[in-house]
């Protein structure tokens, strides 16, 4: 039985996938999410995929200012155990079918949870190095980027903040954590026609890179979502 005939794959709303990336994906927080879809065994939800507003401008702008409003993160990717070996890409490569086009896809493998990004390799985003941010701001279980905490965050939430602390002192005086991070492994994929490709491509700010490679580490997906069903 193929891929295509035992699995299905649709947009789901966002509240369906806050058990698997709180209980079950290793970051256990929840990021912005525009996009989010469902992997289906059947009637089964087995597979979580969701795309958000990358949290550094510059990322907004890999391809000038045109681009803008066509970039998005792949910010969380997460399935069942004993699923087939390349179920992964396959999954994401349907949730690619369903995006908006163009569209600039960014998605990062992360070096604290020893992953080199072979999911994206075998889906050919061009590997650009190093990227994102080198701390993580966490507060009652979500995740934030330096770019949102700022004086206003701290007033919209009716948290004190103290103008001769700094952000992060006031941060942590909150009640949020501050979690150091090796820079993550940032990859990059363009969809559209072969003209939208090209052109988005041509204007990349970032060189592209060989793939590294490494024996990737496996983090304990092991935990039991709630049942949920879908008709088709």
């Amino acid at each position: 039985m193929s891929l295509f005939d035992k699995y299905k794959v649709k947009s789901i709303p966002k509240n369906q996938t806050t058990e698997w990336l709180l209980k079950k994906h290793y970051a256990h927080r929840i990021p912005s999410i525009v996009y989010s879809f469902g992997l289906y065994d059947g009637i089964h939800l087995v597979g979580v995929c969701t795309y958000g507003i990358p949290p550094q401008n510059n990322c907004l702008l890999m391809c000038g200012e045109e681009y803008k409003d066509h970039a998005i993160e792949l910010n969380r990717l997460i399935k069942n155990d004993g699923l087939e070996k390349n179920v992964q890409s396959w999954f994401v490569a349907r949730t690619f079918e369903i995006l908006p086009k163009p569209m600039i896809v960014l998605s990062y493998s992360d070096p604290n949870n020893g992953h080199f990004g072979y999911t994206y390799q075998a889906l050919n985003f061009l590997y650009t190095g190093e990227g994102g941010a080198d701390k993580e701001y966490v507060f009652n279980g979500y995740q934030y980027s330096m770019r949102h905490i700022k004086d206003y965050w701290f007033k919209a939430n009716k948290l004190p903040f103290d103008e001769e602390l700094t952000i992060d002192q006031n941060f942590l005086n909150a009640g949020g954590e501050i979690i150091p991070m090796t820079k993550k492994r940032r990859y990059v994929i363009f969809l559209g026609n072969k003209k939208q490709k090209k052109d988005m491509r041509s204007k990349l700010i970032w060189k592209v890179l060989p793939y590294e490679k490494g024996q990737n580490e496996r983090y304990d997906t092991s935990y039991k979502t709630v049942t949920q069903t879908t008709l088709f």
